[in-house]
């Protein structure tokens, strides 16, 4: 919409259509075809409630009129209101018939009025029905008629200056499909009906409802800010619960407050919170959220008490009343939490692969993080974190959410496991050094460095060991014969080694250096001196 800012409502209904369509361009699965159903109900609510505010602010127009003495300026904006309300019935009623015979066609649902899931699955009909018959085409004028109508009326009381954008659009012009080559150029009806479930199709048709009673709703409060100074009638009334919190532990006592909350819709409150604007609902309810920032310090229980401090300024008999009220509220402490196999220690020069959360921020965790002494590579979900630590000392992670600091986890820095040297045969199999073996057998000699086990199991992206430096050496009566050198552990000249070996000799092998290739292929070499002795037969 092209008029004022957007209340949190506007931007959740705008929010939800663009959801609606997306998913109608997927192939949803069964589980997220049965929540169309749950989505459905609940925006049949929210329409009957925007009904019945719509209603209610109709007749508080017509109202604050005659009490002020139909004032000649006045008057055409009761007709106009009027106006607005039959047009959107119309177009309401459409969508409703519309929608009823979509279920019928599709035997949506069964004979004690449940849907059925089997149905609810059906592409076939909504493509006939929307694009093969018509419907569609049709849907998509009404829809964008109806801003404009609305438009209209509203000019002839000097509010054009109020416009609202297009209902139905082409794919084209939703800046979610603007760039996806396979969705950008289809139409409307392509885009919502074509291999559309039964199921979203009459979700969709519900949104198209909340959107044109939002419009209803958002000209006529933009009427009834026209209207002059009026005494406040309270005709809003509701019984209302005040918790102390909406999240309780079990075998914890749930506090609150019950009261009745009056309003008037023919009224216009300013509401300021700390200094800063509310958003005021059509019924004069003001709707606050904020994110809360850290507190400096907390208590033994780890909270920290603050209060709101906030303003109502309404016309009450006539005259600007400022109503004060204040708010005590606690700020939690956020606790971090880290799974990893190794979220003890972590491996130098390694990726440690860590899973970083903050409960207590639910769906609003968006983490940010600042790491001294190692590098860090973000995963493809929240809170999916790889560490590379430098070669020793500590690791400190800074964890912020939404610009905000939740806190510092260290780690000490652990170095790489020395591996295993493990000689073996030719057919694979590590030799035994409490044996001795046929020259024969010990010409595919190949010596193999194996990680220690937990690092092996953990960090498998980083245990790539091989031997790189070292000798072997033929010993007779412990006296050495002869020497090659090791330069690559699986390929060890030992024929040359063998070709003056007798029985009661011994082949000693000496490892001086092993490398790692990590995770980025890069090549480490370690310093090693481990010796095996093998006997000849």
């Amino acid at each position: 919409m092209a008029g004022a800012k957007e209340t949190p409502r506007q931007r959740m209904i705008g929010m939800m259509y663009l959801v609606l369509t997306a998913l109608l361009a997927l192939q949803v699965s069964n589980k997220i075809l049965q929540k169309f159903v749950l989505i459905n109900d609940g925006m049949e609510r929210t329409s009957k409630n925007f009904i019945n505010k719509n209603v209610k602010t109709v007749e508080s127009i017509a109202y604050t009129v005659e009490q002020q003495g139909n004032k000649e300026v006045d008057v055409p904006k009761v007709a106009a209101s009027q106006k607005i309300r039959e047009a959107t019935s119309e177009i309401y009623d459409y969508l409703e018939a519309v929608k009823q015979d979509l279920i019928v066609q599709s035997n949506a649902k069964n004979d004690e009025g449940n849907f059925v899931n089997a149905n609810l699955k059906n592409t076939e009909i909504t493509g006939n029905m929307f694009v093969n018959k018509g419907i569609g085409e049709e849907m998509k004028n009404k829809l964008n008629t109806y801003p404009t109508e609305i438009t209209e009326i509203l000019s002839g009381i000097g509010l054009g200056d109020l416009r609202f954008d297009p209902i139905a659009k082409d794919a084209k012009d939703i800046e979610l499909f603007a760039n996806d080559r396979e969705a950008q150029n289809l139409s409307f009806e392509k885009l919502n009906f074509v291999k559309s479930p039964v199921g979203a199709v009459i979700a969709l048709i519900s949104q198209y409802q909340n959107e044109v009673l939002n419009i209803e709703g958002e000209s006529l409060t933009a009427v009834q800010n026209t209207i002059g100074s009026f005494f406040f009638k309270a005709d809003v009334t509701e019984a209302r619960i005040a918790a102390l919190s909406n999240v309780v532990a079990a075998g914890t006592k749930f506090e609150a407050d019950m009261f009745i909350a009056s309003s008037s819709t023919s009224a216009a409150p300013t509401m300021t919170i700390d200094g800063r604007s509310v958003t005021v609902d059509p019924k004069g309810f003001g709707k606050i959220e904020f994110t809360v920032t850290p507190a400096g310090s907390y208590d033994e229980r780890g909270l920290a008490k603050r209060t709101l401090k906030g303003e109502i300024i309404t016309n009450i008999g006539g005259e600007d009343k400022v109503l004060p009220v204040d708010y005590d509220y606690f700020v939690a402490q956020p606790v971090i939490k880290v799974s990893s196999e190794v979220v003890n220690q972590l491996y130098a020069d390694c990726a440690n692969e860590l899973l970083i959360e903050v409960p207590a921020l639910g769906n609003t965790y968006s983490p940010e993080f600042a790491v001294t002494n190692g590098q860090s590579i973000k995963g493809n979900k929240p809170g999916q974190l790889t560490i590379i630590p430098g070669a020793s000392g500590k690791v400190a992670i800074g964890v912020s959410s939404g610009g905000n600091k939740i806190g510092t986890v260290d780690y000490e820095i652990k170095p790489v496991p020395t591996p295993s040297i493990v000689p073996e045969l030719s057919n694979g199999n590590a030799v035994d050094i409490s044996q001795s073996y046929a020259v024969g057998a010990l010409t595919g000699l190949k010596v193999s460095a194996q990680p220690e086990p937990t690092f092996g199991r953990t960090m498998a992206k980083d245990a790539k060991f091989e031997v790189t430096g070292g000798e072997v050496r033929l010993l007779r009566s412990d006296v050495p014969r002869q020497t090659i050198s090791i330069s690559n552990g699986n390929s060890i000249a030992m024929r040359q080694l063998l070709e003056s070996a007798k029985a009661g000799d011994d082949i000693v092998v000496v490892v001086t250096q092993v490398t790692r290739t990590n995770f980025r292929g890069n090549k480490i070499p370690s310093t090693l001196n481990q010796v095996i002795r093998i006997g000849v037969k």
